[in-house]
């Protein structure tokens, strides 16, 4: 039974791969951002335990966790956490561009390196949930996609620190999603939405799965997906 913890597992891409994680009888921590979240995933996922901490504020992450029990031993974390705004660069101010960049690229990384022990004694697996954003930008998607572009080289960085101990590193790419946060792009975006034309979450999920299942020795170091058709 492999042990892996997930961010953003309330709902989406990150609600998807623990479910198919806890369908085949594996070990789920899930990280929540206050208490009142950590209830709503416990009774989501029967058997998953929990871990608070709040992404928006990265800076306090190490005090959470000290005053919490993670695993001995981390088979796979799992970042499926994010948050989007859409502006031009002439409308983002400070504040959306620091919010954007804590959430989406500094709790990661804080995350990654405060669990980086047990994840080392597992020989264990980083899986971040990138966007095509992470590899182009588009008018109005400044803000994200620097944040996107930005974990990329986290991921390909920490490949290249980790591999000789044994630490595998993904980046997957999913095209257009059908989710609560692609509901909100498109309504910054002024569109009207129908999931029928996206990824399903489900889809994703299988991309992350195909990851963390490669036999030792080999290594998934990225990953595209996109909509069919």
């Amino acid at each position: 039974m492999a042990t892996h913890v997930i961010t953003g597992a309330g709902s989406g891409i990150g609600a998807a791969v623990a479910r198919r994680l806890a369908e085949r009888g594996d070990e789920l921590w899930l990280w929540a951002r206050d208490a009142g979240r950590a209830r709503e995933l416990a009774q989501h996922f029967p058997g998953a335990r929990t871990l608070v901490g709040d992404l928006a504020e990265p800076e306090r992450l190490s005090w959470a966790l000290g005053h919490q029990s993670p695993p001995d031993r981390i088979d796979s974390l799992v970042h499926s956490a994010g948050v989007v705004d859409l502006a031009g660069v002439g409308e983002l101010t400070p504040r959306i561009w620091q919010a954007t960049l804590a959430a989406n690229l500094v709790a990661p990384a804080e995350l990654t390196r405060l669990l980086l022990p047990q994840l080392r004694a597992a020989r264990g697996h980083v899986v971040f949930v990138n966007s095509g954003a992470g590899l182009r930008a588009s008018p109005q998607w400044s803000a994200y996609a620097a944040s996107k572009h930005g974990l990329k080289a986290l991921a390909d960085a920490l490949r290249g620190e980790e591999a000789p101990g044994g630490v595998r590193v993904t980046t997957v790419y999913p095209g257009r999603t059908a989710t609560p946060m692609q509901e909100k792009v498109h309504r910054q975006e002024g569109k009207d939405y129908d999931p029928e034309r996206w990824l399903t979450a489900d889809a994703v999920a299988t991309t992350v799965l195909t990851a963390l299942d490669m036999p030792r020795g080999a290594e998934v170091t990225d990953l595209t997906v996109r909509p069919a058709g």
